[in-house]
């Protein structure tokens, strides 16, 4: 049986992940599974999961089934959707020069991704950007599913 993944259930697991976590799909199942650093920490170092709480012992366990199986793979991270590069693009796709330099210009150095929220609120194009940026992730993860054979719809897995 070929599972059917929703696009949008994926983007929502890749969007915004802290650098900590990592998110896998079953490909098996079509399940979306968002493991911590702390978590396979304790599994790789062998720790007892009866020093534990209860709810963390069943994270750890979820977590060892990530590891233990070739059926889970690991969604794009991070570092592999690159916002940095998105912003840079949507400056790109901005018509109006001005606008668009303006918003080139303060992605430029540290504090960039404050400076770019404070400009396209003063700009206006506040839902412009988060359209643009969610097209991206969704094209992101539609690479991703595609190169790794799974189907994908893009209503929700219960619509």
């Amino acid at each position: 049986m070929t599972i059917i993944v929703s696009l949008r259930d994926v983007v929502n697991e890749i969007d915004g992940l802290p650098d900590e976590f990592h998110a896998y799909l079953n490909k098996v199942t079509g399940e979306l599974v968002t493991i911590n650093d702390e978590e396979i920490s304790a599994i790789e170092n062998g720790e007892d999961w009866n020093d534990y709480p209860a709810w963390e012992q069943e994270a750890l366990a979820t977590a060892q089934k990530v590891l233990d199986s070739t059926d889970y793979l690991s969604l794009p991270s991070k570092f592999e959707i690159h916002e940095y590069a998105i912003m840079e693009q949507f400056c790109d796709a901005i018509e109006d020069p001005k606008v668009s330099n303006d918003l080139m210009y303060r992605i430029k150095g540290s504090g960039a991704f404050r400076r770019f929220k404070a400009a396209i609120r003063y700009h206006g194009i506040e839902d412009d950007w988060y359209q643009f940026r969610n097209q991206a992730l969704e094209e992101i993860a539609i690479e991703w599913l595609d190169n790794n054979e799974i189907e994908y719809t893009k209503t929700d897995a219960a619509g």
